[in-house]
């Protein structure tokens, strides 16, 4: 399975942005999916996932960032409201096992 993320890019505070990440394959429907972001020397961080129909968010972006999955065309989605700067970080898509490659979200203050 390869995992395309999009829809990263360079917002003010206060901004929104949507990422996507299309999966090819046909596992998706059955897996559990998620959103990560790493920033330069911290660990990859949890933001987002849907295990079993369950949501769950890190508290960071709770009532900010909304995960939602389109398993007819395999599109698992992020949109990130309010953005703000401690938001900067790359972004990866999880479709378990898989990793997309990430796509960087920059927030300027």
């Amino acid at each position: 399975v390869q995992l395309q993320a999009s829809g990263g890019g360079l917002v003010q505070a206060g901004g929104s942005l949507r990422l996507s990440c299309v999966a090819s394959g046909n596992t998706f429907s059955f897996n559990a999916v998620g959103w990560y972001r790493q920033v330069p020397g911290k660990q990859r961080e949890l933001v987002a996932s849907i295990i079993r129909g369950v949501t769950n968010y890190a508290d960071s972006v709770t009532g900010r960032f909304t995960i939602s999955r389109n398993d007819a065309n395999y599109t698992l989605y992020l949109q990130m409201n309010n953005l703000k700067p401690e938001d900067t970080a790359i972004y990866y898509c999880n479709v378990y096992p898989w990793w997309g490659r990430g796509t960087q979200v920059t927030v300027s203050s």
